[in-house]
Parts: C-alpha cells; sequence; structure tokens
C-alpha cells in the first residue's frame, strides 16, 4: 500500500528543491511535532548516494535515524529514494499559484494508515512553513 500527501507552497521551485534537499534547511523542517526535532542531517543528492536524518524527542526519551539511498534525482522536480525495504517519491510541481509538493511512500505495518498519513503530512507541513518564513525574511 502507498500513501500520498502533499502541500502548496508559494515561491519559486528553485527555493522549494534547495530547502527540501539541503541538510541546513532539513534540521529546522523535519519534525511531526513540535515536541521532536532533527539533530543531524546528511545529503549526498546523487543516484546512489545516502542521505539520513536524526530525529529526536526533545525531552531526550527517544531518537531514531531515518537514512536511505537515492534512486532517482531529477533536480529540481522528482526525487526516488529507498529507506530499508521501502520506497518513496517526491514529486515538485510548478503551477500558478506556487509549487505543489507531493510525497507518496510505501506504507509500513507497524502504525495505522492514518497514524502514517498525518506524520507525514505533518512533516511536509512544517517543510512548507519553512520555505514561507525563508520568503518571508527577504
Amino acid at each position: 500500500m502507498t500513501i500520498t500527501v502533499s502541500t502548496l507552497i508559494a515561491a519559486p521551485l528553485t527555493e522549494v528543491w534547495r530547502a527540501y534537499t539541503s541538510p541546513e534547511d532539513i534540521k529546522q523542517w523535519n519534525a511531526a511535532s513540535a515536541d521532536w526535532h532533527t539533530t543531524a542531517a546528511a545529503v549526498d543528492l546523487r543516484v546512489g548516494g545516502k542521505f539520513s536524518s536524526r530525529m529526536e524527542a526533545r525531552d531526550g526519551s527517544f531518537g531514531f535515524d531515518f537514512e536511505g539511498e537515492y534512486t532517482h534525482v531529477d533536480a529540481p522536480r522528482r526525487l526516488e529514494y529507498r529507506f530499508g525495504e521501502r520506497g518513496a517519491v517526491v514529486e515538485f510541481s510548478q503551477g500558478a499559484a506556487g509549487v505543489t509538493v507531493t510525497v507518496t511512500f510505501d506504507a509500513e505495518s507497524e502504525h495505522p494508515e492514518e497514524a502514517q498519513r498525518a506524520g507525514w503530512q505533518s512533516i511536509l507541513d512544517n517543510f512548507a512553513r519553512h520555505v514561507l518564513a525563508l520568503q518571508s525574511a527577504k
């Protein structure tokens, strides 16, 4: 089963792509809720390149690494990657109102579909807020 989440960001495509693939930016937006944060991120943005993000509860009670390998890179339009036995596709589509970012990923069997959808959507919403804040600061 796959799950799809998306968001629309009123920003230039090149800026949306850069913020999605920059380790320093990833550390700013990659969390599903305010009580989590990403303490480290690495990106080798090429086919066969690895990526990783260290996500931790702010109270220090739990953390995990999210890591994988890029299987397709078409800057600034599409990323595909594997993480464990699962895969994901991220598409960046320019439109009149901005850039639609769509993430489609293979669901896992440990958590309910709706919980997975909500978590990934929350991260994507944080990403959109981060990009808009960058645009406002210009």
